[in-house]
């Protein structure tokens, strides 16, 4: 890969702070209330949900674009899970991806719009095979 941009982040633990290399992002961390923590600051889970929402929505933007499908009324929502990974004992993630689509794109013109870009995806092809990612057309 020839990359055309790196962003870096610095982080020190889930309860701490996250902070970009160029300062633009500075956010509190703390554990969800599920996890024990007092939830005053985002979590990992949050920050890899909306990175995630966005890339998809904007990948959805490039297929549509290839398709001459007409997208600008989509909206999409990554719900980042994390529990007990059974194998090791730790923990695993798993996504949802819902995608909110206008009528025009309901049943199968929607269901191959979302397989299109699921393939497309930088964040799809990082977590696939590694962790599940469910599509849910809404």
């Amino acid at each position: 890969m020839d990359a055309l941009y790196t962003a870096a982040a610095t982080a020190n633990g889930r309860e701490g702070r996250a902070v970009s290399s160029d300062g633009t992002l500075d956010l509190p961390l703390a554990l969800p209330p599920a996890l024990g923590g007092n939830g005053k600051g985002t979590n990992p889970e949050q920050l890899f949900a909306a990175g995630y929402a966005a890339c998809f929505a904007s990948a959805m933007g490039a297929v549509g674009r290839q398709e001459k499908i007409d997208v600008s009324d989509v909206s999409v929502t990554a719900e980042v899970s994390i529990g007990k990974d059974a194998a090791d004992g730790g923990f695993a993630l798993s996504v949802v991806i819902r995608a909110e689509l206008p009528d025009h794109l309901q049943g199968e013109p929607g269901r191959a719009l979302l397989e299109k870009t699921h393939a497309f995806c930088p964040y799809s092809k990082a977590t696939r095979g590694n962790i599940p990612v469910e599509l849910v057309i809404e």
